[in-house]
């Protein structure tokens, strides 16, 4: 059963920072960030014997209480790796926003991890999210994608990983990403098709602002909804590039405000100042409305 028109709600998701779940300060510190994510790491960053240790670091992190109106994410170990079956069930215990799964390959991997949440009767707002970081994971994107829109697919975002696609293909690092952007366009391709989001690679120079802003400014250009981040210093620099601006936010509110008019009651196709906008932008329009308002409300938040 394909469930292909259920929407998602609408997050921000525009700066996904990545912690090291073996790091209790950097876990503390990210309380007060203003990104809108956090991706709580147990795989990279934690070497093998210290991942239970990470582990006991999550429960003591959820102990105290999530930030308000953020992701949270745990990136669990790989299915085949000795440390999946107790990362999952931590998983199961603090029901984090999403768990995220590196290394897929194609849709049984995240079936699997579906079908063990679900035997866990744990409630279906808990997401899935995929890592795209092997070449068996971006030839099957779509396949992996059209699994995520099945009844308890659970899954809701990809999540391109470059530093893995690199060392197994063999591409060299390129400021302009020029031998990757294929590849990028297809997982991008396979997410619009079936309603999964996508978040770009991480930037590994936190030192280098300016060309991590470029690599933003392609990253939008390219249609990734937001990004995963190393360092904190990245944050403002995703959160503008990927939010809208002024501009986006003046169109999206004529559209809105044009196909309301009355006389736009049944048309699939308005005219407004000389413009032709077809009711198809309308649904776009109103997401960029909703995401300026959660920009907003967080704003009012934090002060």
């Amino acid at each position: 059963m394909f469930a292909t028109d259920r929407p998602h709600p609408i997050r921000l998701r525009r700066s996904l920072l990545s912690v090291p779940a073996i790091n209790m300060r950097a876990l503390d510190k990210s309380r007060g960030l203003d990104c809108d994510g956090v991706i709580l790491d147990l795989e990279d960053s934690v070497a093998p014997d210290r991942k239970a240790e990470a582990r006991d670091n999550l429960r003591g992190f959820f102990t105290q209480g999530l930030p308000e109106k953020r992701e949270t994410v745990i990136r669990v170990n790989a299915a085949d790796s000795p440390f999946f079956d107790a990362d999952m069930a931590a998983v199961v215990a603090l029901k984090p926003d999403a768990v995220l799964l590196p290394k897929v390959n194609e849709p049984e991997d995240v079936q699997t991890v579906a079908d063990l949440l679900a035997e866990a009767d744990v409630p279906d707002s808990l997401k899935i999210w995929a890592m795209m970081e092997t070449p068996h994971g971006i030839l099957n994107a779509a396949a992996i994608a059209k699994y995520g829109r099945t009844a308890g697919g659970r899954l809701e975002c990809f999540v391109v990983g470059l530093n893995d696609l690199r060392k197994e293909t063999g591409v060299l690092p390129d400021p302009q990403r020029t031998y990757l952007v294929p590849w990028l366009m297809q997982v991008i391709l396979a997410g619009r098709a079936y309603g999964i989001e996508i978040i770009d690679s991480v930037y590994n120079d936190f030192h280098d602002l300016d060309a991590y802003a470029r690599e933003c400014a392609q990253g939008r250009a390219m249609g990734f909804d937001g990004k995963m981040l190393i360092h904190p210093a990245q944050i403002a620099a995703a959160n503008a590039a990927f939010g809208p601006t002024d501009q986006d936010l003046d169109e999206a509110r004529m559209i809105v405000a044009a196909f309301a008019d009355p006389a736009a009651a049944g048309l699939n196709v308005i005219n407004s100042g000389g413009r032709m906008i077809e009711r198809l932008h309308l649904e776009q329009a109103e997401r960029v409305v909703m995401k300026a308002a959660l920009i907003n409300d967080r704003k009012g938040t934090e002060q």
